[in-house]
């Protein structure tokens, strides 16, 4: 009899557990601290605006992971290609953005790109921060994930390549039908650890001026006097609303490891 997925429940249970005990010790404190001034009534009244801007930093990691899923099968792809003109530059794009510092990357797209463009018809389009900032993570990510596509399809028995010959199937066929739905079990495990780190490395934007969850804690602390004593209640919210988010995601990773491992 096959054993009942308890995964999603547990993930959500643990994240609904996550969100009260951090909502509970903020209220207690809240209501231990008393007067107005206080460091935590601060961050009461400012934790909309921090909410603000980790919704940016999601959506940043979501349209970035996507672009980069989509860029990065396109390059993995020419990495295999039989063809010496296609795979050897896909190769050196991939080390290229595989071996470079994100912060630089960020940095070599905020002076590369443009402000604004003028397009036929749009007229004069601006391109915010936050859109060039999540073309400079979308790069490393991509070659990340060129590289997984190609240990995954490497990591093939060549049996399996010999047995689709033998049953006259074209190259495209055998990587569609055979390697491909083996390749894509092995792969999702990285995958979702790419996308949580992906997700922890936002917050770097807020060096160039994107407004994300840690720029907008800078700034709310900065509106409030910059006290030394709000650091830690400020920090620490920044900190927990990333592990509500992060926890769920690390906690199927490893499950999906355990499930998928391959000998």
């Amino acid at each position: 009899m096959p054993r009942p997925n308890l995964l999603t429940p547990i993930l959500v249970v643990t994240a609904l557990l996550l969100v009260v005990a951090t909502a509970g010790v903020l209220f207690f404190l809240h209501v231990a601290q008393g007067p107005a001034d206080s460091p935590l009534n601060v961050l009461f009244r400012w934790m909309p605006f921090i909410l603000q801007g980790f919704l940016l930093n999601i959506l940043m990691s979501v349209i970035a992971m996507i672009l980069a899923t989509v860029s990065g099968v396109i390059l993995g792809f020419m990495q295999i290609s039989d063809a010496t003109i296609i795979r050897q530059p896909a190769r050196f794009v991939t080390h290229l953005f595989r071996n470079s510092p994100w912060l630089v990357i960020l940095f070599a797209i905020m002076l590369l790109v443009p402000f604004e463009i003028s397009l036929p018809y749009f007229g004069v389009v601006m391109i915010p921060g936050w859109v060039k900032a999540t073309i400079g993570f979308t790069l490393p990510v991509m070659a990340n994930i060129a590289e997984i596509l190609r240990g995954a399809v490497a990591s093939i028995s060549t049996g399996q390549w010999e047995s689709a010959e033998s049953l006259a199937f074209s190259r495209m066929q055998t990587m569609r039908h055979v390697i491909l739905p083996q390749c894509v079990r092995r792969m999702l495990p990285s995958w979702m650890n790419w996308f949580a780190l992906l997700t922890l490395m936002t917050p770097i934007a807020a060096i160039l001026g994107v407004n994300e969850a840690l720029g907008n804690t800078q700034a709310a602390m900065e509106s409030a006097g910059s006290s030394p004593d709000l650091l830690i209640p400020f920090y620490l919210f920044l900190m927990s609303i990333f592990f509500i988010f992060i926890y769920p995601v690390s906690v199927c990773t490893k499950r999906l490891e355990r499930r998928f491992a391959t000998t």
